[in-house]
């Protein structure tokens, strides 16, 4: 590495991948990317159903969080990347962005230029679409939309069952409705997972002026006199940025380093023996995360994926996808779901549902013997704020990451009306040749205190933490809507961690949509603008 640069973006992830590779669009300007992680050369990365791997472990900092003091103290795994491409080499691939009155609140809340007109040219600037290309989507774009490759007769038959509770068929989330039941489009091209690694960064990798590091940690943000000047490396080694720091390590990981760089709440600092370099108590708060709870049956047949668990029939199933691009390994395995109302009054659709075509998919979800299917839903606007802090000053411990689940009551009500919708979708007609039985939640769960006990075993994360520097134009801000870290200059974060409030969704495209809109802002504010 040189030791200067012009932009210095501290994490390889979904918005980080998309700022380094259109900032280095600027011919004159030197840009470092930074990634703690490694590769994304195995296998797994690529393929779709590497997604099965992913929770267990593979790419994974391998974080949890603090006891869940509203959960019986449940603590719970926390996958956080560390892998080139962020969240999107090892996501399930949903292509979803929320809808478009969470973006017109933002909007209301003071972040001017974050509404949904605002916003949308950047989602369709971003997408190679292999279906739509109209108001709400794109075609020519880095980022590989598609159709799924595999889906199965049970998703019909799910489709089916939702109908029969009034639930209708949607053809796209992401288009003019958010409301029903759907194939989610997938971050996928030619049967292959489009991470935004490879989407932005693989083909400019030839170009001179951006220079990729994997494998390197930074230790903090270089501060003199209120101006970012670059950062210092975990060796030791620092780098100075000419023009600007951008933080994007995710909403875990870019408060955690701001915190190290003496950047937070003063007090939480000094506790740990960390200089303060700039008070701002809401680095590390306002976290949000989706809980996610699931109904999980046993299937009467293998209508699902679970038997290409064995050996030979993942070989069968390799196979297959070599010589045809179908089948199992096509799969996100969780590509049908879609959204709907736990309350009927809400302003739009506030429960989103995930097919697992199979079960034990994720870390820690129980596996059927015979075969199951899963059926994820999650409250999608939690009120419930949780807290990112440090266990110490070292940069190799774990942040103290607390979602603060359940704290509203607002959020279990809601939870378990969308639990209870589940097994009622699961046990309709259209599904009953499919399914042998429920075995969880099960008969046994009855009372309303059943489902809250059930749920502190039986719960994961949606993987969706947001929030933690947020974006407004008040003074306690972390960043301002040009994504200006207020009280600092030459500093941006640029991530899932500057959203107000978690979109109604799965948050991969709305980062690669900050990605975007950031670059073009940053291209701006220096007179590059394309």
């Amino acid at each position: 590495m040189k030791k200067g640069y012009d932009f210095i973006i501290i994490g390889g992830g979904s918005a980080g991948s998309v700022v380094a590779a259109r900032l280095s669009e600027i011919s004159d300007a030197e840009v470092l990317l930074l990634e703690a992680g490694g590769s994304d050369r195995h296998p797994f990365y690529h393929l779709p159903a590497g997604f099965a791997k992913m929770t267990k472990g593979i790419g994974s900092w391998g974080w949890h969080t603090v006891p869940q003091k509203h959960m019986n103290d449940r603590i719970f795994r926390y996958t956080q990347a560390k892998v080139i491409g962020g969240g999107s080499s090892i996501n399930a691939q949903i292509y979803t962005r929320g809808n478009a009155l969470d973006y017109d609140e933002w909007r209301q809340r003071g972040c001017d230029g974050w509404g949904y007109e605002d916003i949308l040219p950047y989602y369709k600037k971003a997408e190679d679409n292999d279906t739509y290309d109209n108001r709400y989507h794109g075609k020519g774009g880095p980022l590989g939309v598609s159709q799924p490759a595999a889906p199965l007769p049970i998703c019909e038959a799910y489709f089916e069952a939702a109908k029969a509770l009034g639930i209708p068929r949607n053809e796209d989330v992401t288009g003019e409705k958010q409301e029903g039941v759907a194939y989610y489009q997938l971050t996928q091209k030619n049967a292959r997972r489009s991470s935004a690694a490879m989407a932005y960064l693989a083909p400019n990798r030839n170009r001179p002026n951006l220079h990729v590091h994997r494998g390197v940690q930074v230790q903090r943000i270089s501060v003199e006199n209120g101006i970012a000047r670059g950062v210092e490396l975990a060796d030791g080694t620092k780098l100075t940025a000419a023009r600007e720091v951008i933080l994007s390590s995710g909403s875990i990981g870019s408060p955690r380093l701001l915190q190290l760089s003496g950047i937070g709440p003063a007090d939480h600092l000094q506790s740990l023996g960390i200089d303060v370099v700039l008070d701002q108590p809401e680095v590390g708060s306002n976290l949000q995360d989706h809980l996610d709870l699931y109904c999980i049956c046993e299937v009467s047949g293998p209508y699902t994926y679970d038997r290409y668990a064995k050996v030979h029939w993942s070989a069968l199933a390799g196979l297959q996808y070599l010589f045809t691009r179908k089948g199992p390994v096509a799969s996100s395995l969780f590509e049908t779901g879609g959204f709907w109302y736990a309350d009927p009054e809400a302003r739009s659709p506030d429960l989103q549902f995930h097919l697992g075509l199979g079960t034990g998919i994720e870390s820690g979800v129980a596996a059927m013997p015979d075969g199951g299917v899963t059926l994820n839903s999650c409250y999608l606007r939690p009120r419930s704020r949780g807290t990112v802090r440090l266990q110490s000053a070292n940069l190799d411990d774990a942040p103290l990451i607390d979602p603060n689940y359940l704290a509203d009551p607002r959020d279990r009500d809601m939870s378990i009306r969308g639990l209870k919708l589940t097994q009622e979708i699961l046990s309709q007609g259209p599904l009953k040749r499919f399914i042998k039985a429920e075995r969880l939640p099960g008969p046994d769960v009855k009372t309303d205190e059943d489902y809250f006990r059930f749920i502190c075993e039986h719960s994961k994360t949606s993987h969706h933490p947001a929030g933690t520097c947020r974006m407004g134009s008040d003074d306690q801000a972390v960043v301002d809507p040009r994504l200006r870290f207020n009280g600092l200059e030459r500093l941006r974060v640029v991530d899932a961690s500057i959203m107000p409030s978690v979109v109604s969704s799965n948050t991969n495209a709305a980062a690669i949509m900050i990605g975007e809109k950031a670059a073009d802002m940053i291209r701006q504010d220096h007179g590059t603008s394309s």
